[in-house]
């Protein structure tokens, strides 16, 4: 039997740095976090080499007492909390004592502090969860936390750590949030020594015009609203105003950073009737709840929180949500000053905007109280002497946030026809189950040969088949050297009789191809050929996005765009590709920027061949168009009897029917 040992604190916090740190951003997140709840007013984040080489945060919060300087490198030590009452009222953004042990046993961390009321400052190192002696050092006040070369003594982690520039922007993007969050507090972002990003506390107008530009301000709708006890503040962007992806949405509740799904499902679906496919919309919203109806203990990293009540805080949300965007009356009392613009019988400003068809999706009344329902306060201690008569207080949030659609392919064809895999079933492990009779004498090793030489088989000669038919696919090709034209079907299919069988032609789809065909021929020839702009175009984007761009800018050159980092996380583009010279850059972009945050990588040839596919389609014959019998027989010819061919959308070109199945239709045959 197996002793059991007790592990010393070198190796469980580096087990429990498994999840309190993952990146150089979760650093950065915990040290930041630490200075905020000490109540700094100044902070200075500085990284190098996207915080792998060295991460710094500087701050003139409280500071540490020497007395306590060891104390705040051992695990589930913390200042936050102390009894396990705490945990229901909590007001900190750190309180589980875990991320400083965790950081100091996987990286070289310096810690300088100066107490306030101290006459000195004192410092102390810790490498790889080895603690130095603490020694004076000088330091004006507050507190200097420093962590080097993380990772060092786990290789295996800093193997995956993504390049620089990838860490770099997944620290900007926290640093960016924070900046949001805390308004008030003046940051300063330093990267390998240049300045990025720098506030100076003068509220959330200022802090969002830092982080994204005081452009941004005149396309969002300042909110301000409070709702059965809940209060819902900041800046909602107007219908108008879309991003490609979700990296400009933005929740704080109670002043955390979260991503939490009740929340962000309530504004998605306010904002649904506006939105076309792969739009959303723009965000900083704070919510301020309660502390006792909010559960922020759920993961180490603090990243999501539980309500009480998921029903309650989606409604409220909703509701003010779409009340601002349909421009009722309701958002007279939620648009920061809606009712100063207001006059008369004048409709304030949210109804000017342009109502859908459709109505938004009411949020489901289901299970609320008598108080909710009529609109009243909703209080803790009301709520919780309702618990006894609502059954559906703990009700899933899959029964009040509507199910996503699942799209569905009209390919109905069986995959058991067309591939000739290996059933699910017949698997184990990647490899086919193998039965032995009991007696068998086979030695584990020769079983173990035996499974993997089947398998090996198997995907070899899947591999076969798959090959074979896809040069099957590739040379098929109708020959209709006696094909009759029988005439047109609503002005879009072409009829054709051979022999046998009927084809009908789908002419956009025929065209379309064929014009595909040719604009990618010439794409894939072509030497890049470059058309200088008269005015460059400068392109803004976000830290992630930005990011994105720079590990992608040998790529975006390689197809004939100059485009240059231009300060800050702005790129100019002075030439484009002289055979796209008339391509939307703006729409462009966004096609690019709708990759980030997705898992899969992004293949520039796969977005351009979009475009040549785009480019086909507005120029091939429409459906319904009337072509001459000249232009029907130039068509025809054009197809050079390869009727198996699909548009650059994957319809087909052709269909074919046999007499035989025409028959069948008809019940001549049976």
């Amino acid at each position: 039997m197996a002793k059991i040992n007790i592990l010393d604190s070198t190796v469980f916090n580096r087990i429990a740095a498994g999840e309190v740190v993952d990146r150089p951003y979760s650093v950065v997140k915990e040290f930041v976090e630490n200075s905020l709840d000490a109540g700094a007013k100044n902070i200075t984040v500085e990284i190098e080499r996207g915080g792998k080489d060295r991460i710094c945060v500087t701050d003139d919060g409280d500071g540490i007492e020497r007395s306590e300087m060891r104390s705040a490198f051992l695990p589930h030590a913390t200042s936050k909390i102390a009894k396990a009452e705490d945990l229901d009222h909590i007001h900190t953004l750190g309180f589980r004592g875990e991320a400083l042990a965790s950081i100091a046993s996987v990286a070289r961390v310096t810690l300088r502090s100066k107490a306030k009321g101290a006459e000195e400052a004192y410092e102390m190192r810790c490498e790889g969860g080895k603690l130095g002696e603490c020694v004076p050092c000088a330091l004006g006040g507050g507190t200097e936390i420093e962590a080097e070369a993380l990772f060092f003594n786990t290789p295996v982690r800093a193997k995956f750590l993504k390049t620089d520039r990838g860490e770099e922007g997944e620290i900007s993007n926290f640093v960016s949030r924070f900046v949001l969050g805390n308004p008030n507090v003046a940051f300063r972002y330093i990267v390998d020594g240049k300045l990025v990003l720098q506030s100076f506390g003068g509220g959330l107008e200022e802090a969002v015009a830092a982080v994204y530009g005081a452009g941004v301000l005149s396309q969002c709708y300042h909110i301000d609203a409070v709702k059965h006890g809940i209060h819902l503040h900041g800046y909602l962007g107007r219908p108008s105003f879309t991003k490609a992806n979700r990296t400009y949405q933005s929740v704080f509740v109670n002043g955390r950073y979260i991503v939490n799904n009740t929340v962000n499902s309530a504004i998605a679906n306010a904002y649904a009737s506006y939105l076309m496919k792969r739009q959303y919309p723009f965000y900083v919203l704070f919510i301020d709840v309660p502390p006792e109806i909010v559960d922020v203990n759920v993961h180490p990293n603090k990243a999501d929180v539980r309500f009480e009540n998921n029903q309650v805080v989606y409604g409220c949300i909703y509701s003010v949500v779409s009340a601002v965007l349909d421009g009722n009356a309701a958002a007279l009392d939620f648009v920061v000053g809606a009712k100063d613009t207001a006059h008369g019988e004048e409709a304030a400003e949210p109804s000017k905007l342009h109502k859908p068809n459709t109505e938004p999706v009411p949020f489901p009344d289901v299970g609320a109280s008598e108080r909710e329902r009529r609109g009243e306060p909703y209080t803790v201690s009301e709520k919780k002497q309702d618990k006894g008569t609502e059954s559906t207080s703990t009700r899933s949030l899959q029964s009040i946030i509507p199910d996503k659609e699942i799209n569905k392919t009209d390919d109905a064809a069986s995959y058991d026809d067309l591939f000739h895999f290996a059933k699910p079933s017949q698997m184990r492990g990647g490899a086919p189950f193998v039965f032995h009779d009991s007696a068998s004498k086979q030695t584990a090793e020769s079983v173990k040969n035996e499974v993997a030489g089947r398998a090996e088989d198997i995907f070899a000669e899947n591999k076969r088949f798959l090959e074979e038919r896809e040069k099957k696919v590739k040379q098929q090709k109708w020959i209709l050297d006696n094909a009759v034209f029988r005439g047109v079907l609503f002005n879009t299919y072409l009829l054709y009789e051979e022999g046998d069988n009927v084809y009908i032609i789908d002419q956009h789809a025929a065209h379309e191809r064929l014009i595909f065909d040719r604009l990618k021929a010439e794409m894939d020839a072509r030497k890049v050929m470059r058309q200088p702009m008269l005015v460059p175009f400068i392109l803004t984007a976000n830290a992630e996005e930005s990011a994105f761009l720079s590990e992608h800018l040998g790529e975006i050159s390689a197809i004939g765009f100059d485009i240059e980092e231009f300060g800050g996380a702005s790129f100019k583009i002075s030439t484009v590709p002289l055979d796209l010279q008339n391509i939307d850059l703006n729409a462009f972009f966004a096609d690019l920027f709708s990759e980030v945050g997705s898992l899969r990588s992004i293949r520039l040839s796969d977005l351009l061949r979009d475009k040549i596919a785009m480019t086909a389609c507005k120029h091939a014959v429409k459906g319904g168009m009337l072509l001459t019998d000249s232009e029907k027989e130039k068509l025809f010819a054009m197809l050079h009897g390869d009727l198996g061919l699909k548009c650059p959308h994957g319809r087909p070109v052709c269909v074919r029917l046999t007499k035989t199945e025409i028959e069948k239709m008809f019940k001549r045959i049976v």
